[in-house]
């Protein structure tokens, strides 16, 4: 395959995954997608605390809110829309969380890495949970 045609059938590949999350404690199936590079640009940059630490408050509404879609795959929340979501049950963001973290390859080295203590890339199929319950 020449340059000409690798290019044309990468930025052809627009489908990005999605996976269906029960969500009982609020009465729908949310749908979880995977983040396009912007999207994981912006939401690792909202990681980002003061003095180089990383913000890990509400983490798991930020996530929700950065990959949760419709049945048409239109985002449904905003970033600011995080602050609301982080006061609902926590057993349903952990849910949509964890189907976000695995569909995203996100893990533990990804916070290392956005604290700038690693420096490996992350695997793009890591699965570990993200151990977010405190802030700054």
């Amino acid at each position: 395959m020449n340059a000409v045609e690798l290019r044309a059938q990468i930025l052809g590949t627009k489908k990005l995954m999605v996976v269906p999350v029960v969500c009982p404690e609020w009465g729908v199936t949310v749908h979880i997608r995977e983040m396009s590079g912007k999207d994981r640009d912006a939401w690792e940059q909202s990681l980002q605390g003061t003095k180089g630490k990383v913000n890990i408050e509400n983490i798991r509404a930020r996530l929700v809110s950065f990959t949760a879609v419709d049945e048409n795959g239109d985002k449904v929340f905003t970033a600011k829309d995080a602050e609301a979501l982080g006061e609902l049950s926590s057993k349903a963001l952990s849910r949509c969380a964890t189907a976000a973290q695995k569909l995203n390859g996100l893990s533990e080295s990804d916070l290392e890495d956005a604290k700038g203590n690693s420096p490996g890339v992350p695997s793009a199929d890591s699965t570990s949970s993200l151990q977010a319950t405190s802030g700054e």
